[in-house]
């Protein structure tokens, strides 16, 4: 998968502006895809210049003039082959990982540290996906969400974003205990 595939996705609820589209990839698209701010802005620049998006100045009052891009039709013809093409499986790229699983050579407490860390982050991103929820549901619950609803695709992303990162907290909880446990009991049988 391409940027562009994120940001043409991102881009399917209406115009947006660069800092706009760095709020919605923060808020909705950072559990399935990273990108900084500077990475979606030439991106969106490429895609204008492809023709996959248009952008149009928007005058301002107090502040300085804005862009907003939209998909056009190429671009929904570009997301509608990707869309067709087959999936590739989930790639994970993760340092915390590596660490871990080099944990037997290292000293564990900074590593417990950071899974520690990792926990917290993972916590703020349930709470944050679970606010994310309620705004898409609107007033309906989610069953009636699910079966109504407009657009369900940012809410199935959601979802799967907060089983991710369940896992993620479980694990980093698990493995700080266990690393955790483990220096323990090194510390126990080491002579005094």
């Amino acid at each position: 998968m391409a940027l562009r595939h994120a940001v043409l996705a991102a881009l399917l609820d209406g115009e947006h502006s660069g800092y706009q589209l760095a709020k919605i990839f923060d808020v909705g698209v950072s559990n399935f895809w990273y990108a900084s701010p500077q990475q979606l802005y030439a991106e969106l620049a490429r895609m204008e210049a492809g023709g996959l998006v248009a952008g149009r100045r928007v005058v301002q009052r107090g502040r300085p003039d804005k862009r907003v891009f939209a998909v056009t039709e190429a671009g929904l013809a570009e997301l509608a082959a990707f869309a067709a093409a087959p999936a590739r499986p989930l790639l994970i790229r993760d340092d915390l990982i590596v660490k871990v699983h080099a944990s037997d050579l290292l000293a564990p407490e900074p590593l417990i540290d950071q899974l520690h860390e990792r926990a917290r982050e993972a916590e703020a991103k349930l709470e944050l996906f679970g606010r994310t929820l309620a705004h898409l549901r609107g007033g309906l619950d989610e069953e009636e969400f699910l079966r109504r609803g407009e657009r369900v695709g940012p809410y199935l992303t959601c979802l799967g974003g907060i089983r991710l990162e369940r896992q993620m907290h479980e694990w980093c909880a698990q493995t700080a205990r266990t690393l955790s446990e483990r220096a323990a009991r090194r510390a126990e049988r080491r002579p005094s």
